[in-house]
């Protein structure tokens, strides 16, 4: 369980889970719907998914393996690196995820002909590294680069599978219909996963301020206060709301969907409405564990909605 603790596996799980709806739940029927046949493989896919969660993986680790002072503070319980999985260790899982990720990477930007593809997964473990060292003790530096890794997530498995395409039918699938159709459905995807993850990662920041002031991390609630810091998460909740409501009801296919309102009210207003009066009066770490708990919750009724989606094009 230690090592399964060390690379937060449920965060993981969460990954593949968005990758693997968003690809099949959606994209393929979107594919079906305008008469395209998908040009990836189920198998290069699925090396897709797992360079992805290797890279994820290789993240968290070497995160904890910087936070085992601040951590100490914040979780004396929940240490792992140097009680239950030696700080070698750490390292050399961090090495081994970092570097098998990378390769496989690497191997899909060479089938796809895309050389942009090799450079983002040579660039994103050195921001990770990057950001466990320097960038996460920088006022919402940190916060904002982890919620941007986020939103490439779903990108990705739109992008691949174009680029695959686009070496069988041309550059005119890209100006297809199918393609303008499949990237607004990934782009909404990918907004409210940023802003879901930039969220969480300030609610974190004020869970964790003590540690965090004494390790002389910069964070927005060590800086400007947790009254300041609940503020802004306040207004990400409310103007997320207002921004799902929004693309309601300029959206037919969501406008003429009794399910898809009765889905954003029940399981995505709701709950940014609890998270928001919660966030208001929250004062303890149980407190801030519970909000940052129910972020988690929305962020995957967020990815849970492709479900429904699919419905407007099957």
């Amino acid at each position: 369980m230690a090592y399964l603790n060390l690379i937060r596996y449920k965060n993981l799980i969460i990954i593949v889970l968005l990758q693997i709806l968003l690809r099949y739940g959606l994209l393929i029927p979107i594919l079906d719907y305008f008469g395209v046949s998908p040009e990836l493989s189920h198998l290069r896919f699925g090396l897709l998914v797992l360079a992805t969660v290797l890279l994820a993986a290789s993240g968290y680790v070497i995160n904890n393996y910087f936070d085992v002072s601040i951590d100490r503070i914040n979780k004396p319980d929940n240490v792992v690196v140097g009680r239950q999985v030696p700080r070698r260790t750490a390292l050399l899982l961090h090495v081994i995820f970092t570097f098998t990720g990378v390769f496989i990477g690497l191997f899909l930007a060479y089938i796809t002909r895309k050389e942009n593809y090799a450079l983002m997964f040579i660039v994103i473990p050195g921001l990770l590294w990057y950001y466990s060292t320097t960038l996460k003790k920088q006022m919402l530096v940190g916060n904002l680069t982890i919620a941007l890794l986020t939103a490439l997530v779903p990108f990705v498995v739109v992008s691949i599978e174009f680029a695959s395409l686009a070496r069988i039918h041309g550059n005119t699938i890209l100006q297809s219909e199918a393609c303008s159709t499949a990237w607004f459905w990934t782009t909404g995807f990918a907004f409210f996963a940023f802003i879901s993850t930039l969220m969480r990662e300030l609610i974190k920041d004020m869970e964790d301020v003590e540690g965090d002031r004494e390790a002389g991390c910069r964070t927005l609630p060590v800086e400007m206060g947790i009254d300041y810091s609940r503020t802004i998460v306040v207004i990400l909740s409310i103007a997320s709301v207002a921004a799902l409501w929004f693309i309601l009801i300029f959206v037919p296919q969501l406008r003429n969907s009794w399910i898809t309102i009765g889905y954003f009210s029940l399981f995505l207003t709701i709950p940014y409405i609890i998270l928001a009066l919660k966030t208001l009066t929250s004062k303890t770490k149980k407190d801030f564990a519970f909000i940052s708990g129910l972020s988690k919750i929305i962020m995957l009724m967020g990815i849970l909605f492709i479900i429904v989606a699919r419905t407007f094009f099957v």
